[in-house]
């Protein structure tokens, strides 16, 4: 389906706009804040909406922009994953709870403001951002706005569905093992899994593995939230106005060791070796390598489960977790010394190791998802293992790149035949997100996924 530019405007679109006085920050805010509350019933994509202080921001970024104040996002309306400190509102990381309310921003947010940027609220997250699934007690299922009945993926599936449904342009979300890139190809967004350290985190999330990132519609949107929050200037919108120049990009479709049953989905293999054609049509060499992967997992699970004993201490009310959550924190506290502390020491030999492919090859092109998105509720009532090996099975090819640090880019893949979005990954070496936005916008010129949108549900 496609929709008009003006049902789907883009962050950098409403930031001209806005500059020019084609349109006032109190007139999108509201329209976003409208959307929202119109869409809550059927997406429950919010887990807080800031009506008064988004109209207040507003309003401010209107005296500004009237006096002739600039800044890269001064009056556009974007949200947050409920995982990130937002003065004023309680962080709970998709948990039960009375938290308290939070008395500082996280850096980020500081960022978003001191780059105008109106913030309606805060997005929905599993508990902890454990699961590449929306839902849970404390708030309900987050739908995916291309069908209602499947899940938009997570943990930032809030965000995700934000973002895909019109709402807002952009959101913030966060990626600890695939946690911006599987919303993002379940719902036909770019997601970018930043380079450890590019955004401020202010402290170390999931012990290195877990990082701030951008989910947008366009490339040139994600490269511009990602520019704000990473304080970088223009660095990365500049990126994906420039060819990348000729690329020799390795297809990879093995699905690294994770000691259970999985199987790469025909529909999205097809996707992704079909991405891989429109690549060597705008000339890139395109060779199929596999990563030497090796026994990674074994490093992923100490600094993941301790990552959640972590966060869990600041649940006021444990006993109203899941108890697969409650299961994982114990697992945590075993594996917090010895184990924690050789995961860690092993990360320089898996970048030698892995980081080898990119002697043969500019970029790696993998599956994103093994799986479409799965239907909702496929996750209820299991046990922690099963749950563990349902999830590992729909989303294996994401969470290596979490525990070497390094970048990597959702791109739109197409759609099954019901309509559900497949997204493929660009994954480079350290440091490479320019070179991954810059091949990302080349692609999306030819593949033209900004102009496919869902049903909205406002």
């Amino acid at each position: 389906m496609t929709a008009t530019s003006l049902e789907f405007p883009g962050l950098a679109e409403q930031a001209a706009r806005l500059a020019a006085g084609e349109v006032t920050a109190a007139e999108l805010t509201a329209t976003a804040l409208g959307r929202a509350h119109a869409s809550q019933p059927t997406l429950n994509a919010f887990r807080h909406l800031r009506d008064a202080e988004a109209h207040a921001e507003a309003a401010e970024a209107d005296r500004r922009l009237k006096a002739g104040d600039r800044a890269p996002l001064l009056g556009v309306p974007v949200a947050i994953k409920d995982d990130v400190d937002l003065t004023g509102l309680p962080t709970s990381f998709g948990c039960a709870g009375d938290f308290p309310c939070a008395t500082s921003d996280a850096p980020a947010v500081a960022l978003l403001r001191e780059a105008g940027a109106v913030i309606i609220g805060k997005t929905n997250t599993p508990e902890l951002g454990q699961w590449p699934f929306t839902e849970g007690p404390a708030f309900g299922a987050t739908r995916n706005p291309w069908h209602t009945g499947h899940t938009p993926g997570g943990s930032s599936g809030g965000s995700a569905a934000a973002v895909a449904s019109g709402v807002i342009a952009a959101a913030l979300g966060s990626d600890g093992a695939g946690s911006v890139r599987i919303p993002a190809a379940w719902t036909g967004l770019v997601g970018i899994k930043t380079q450890r350290g590019r955004i401020p985190t202010g402290g170390e999330l999931f012990h290195g593995l877990t990082v701030l990132g951008p989910l947008a519609r366009t490339v040139e949107d994600a490269a511009l939230l990602l520019d704000v929050v990473a304080a970088t200037g223009t660095t990365f919108r500049t990126a994906a106005a420039r060819e990348p120049g000729r690329l020799r990009i390795g297809l990879s479709t093995r699905i690294p060791f994770t000691a259970t049953k999985t199987r790469l989905d025909p529909v999205v293999e097809a996707s992704v070796r079909r991405l891989a054609e429109s690549l060597a049509g705008l000339g890139h060499e395109i060779v199929e390598v596999e990563p030497d992967y090796g026994l990674i997992g074994l490093t992923f699970l100490p600094r993941s489960l301790t990552g959640v004993r972590d966060w869990t201490l600041r649940v006021p009310d444990r006993a109203g977790l899941d108890p697969r959550t409650r299961s994982n924190a114990g697992h945590g506290r075993l594996l917090a010394g010895p184990a924690l502390r050789l995961a860690r020491a092993l990360e320089p030999g898996l970048h030698r190791r892995i980081g080898s492919v990119f002697g043969r090859v500019d970029v790696l092109l993998t599956p994103t998802t093994a799986t479409p998105p799965p239907p909702i509720g496929t996750f209820d009532g299991l046990s922690g293992w099963e749950t563990d090996q349902a999830m590992i099975a729909a989303c294996p090819y994401a969470w290596p790149w979490n525990v070497l640090g390094w970048p990597g880019v959702n791109v739109p893949a197409g759609q099954t035949a019901d309509g559900l979005p497949l997204g493929a990954q660009l994954l480079g070496p350290s440091h490479a997100e320019e070179r991954l936005i810059s091949l990302a916008a080349q692609l999306e010129e030819v593949e033209r996924w900004p102009e496919r949108h869902p049903e909205t549900s406002w």
